[in-house]
């Protein structure tokens, strides 16, 4: 389970951002077609895993609003109490710990194939259900858009049902119930391998 989590998690954070067009897609089109482009980079058998991980990354940051991820994994308990200085911090440390956790789990990418659902209109927000396929399973997983000024960017996803920001909303609140918030920084500029 835990490496269907961490799959799942590096299609979030890798997926490639759109180019800019007079005419917008539409986050259908929008993750179709950047979930296409991360596979093309995952198999090209010329770059190394380095050189993936460097074009992968040098990529990724439009598509995602990782600021209001960080915002939402401390949710209105916390978050309004931190100062400037601390929001910074914490946004900075938990965007490196979304992409170093999972970087080195390119090599996990095979032959998977992805099929999708009809996009679903929640309020201003849609949801695409999708599926990760390879020939021994088949992960459910729902990405979560909502449209910026700057066009459509995923917020969270659903991983066989469970929320990336839900999962860290539980572990940073429970660190924070029964320590501080430097705890907490503490906790995140360690590396996850430090850990365990």
């Amino acid at each position: 389970m835990k490496n269907v989590f961490y799959t799942a998690v590096l299609i979030l954070i890798f997926t490639v951002p759109p180019a800019i067009a007079a005419n917008r897609p539409t986050a259908e089109e929008l993750l179709k077609e950047n979930l296409t482009a991360v596979f093309v980079i995952l198999n090209k058998q010329s770059l190394s895993p380095d050189a993936k991980k460097n074009e992968i990354e040098r990529i990724v940051n439009p598509l995602f609003d990782f600021s209001l991820m960080a915002k939402l994994t401390l949710g209105r308990k916390f978050w309004p109490g931190l100062s400037a200085d601390q929001r910074e911090r914490f946004t900075e440390l938990f965007i490196e710990r979304l992409r170093n956790s999972y970087l080195d789990r390119l090599t996990l990418y095979t032959d998977e194939k992805v099929q999708y659902e009809p996009a679903v209109a929640v309020k201003k927000k849609v949801q695409i259900p999708t599926y990760l396929v390879s020939k021994d399973d088949k992960i459910s997983i729902l990405y979560k858009f909502y449209d910026s000024s700057s066009g459509w960017r995923i917020y969270d996803l659903e991983v066989q049902g469970v929320s990336i920001i839900r999962s860290y909303r539980s572990q940073f609140h429970e660190i924070l119930r029964s320590g501080s918030f430097d705890d907490l920084l503490a906790k995140l500029e360690k590396s996850p391998e430090d850990q365990q």
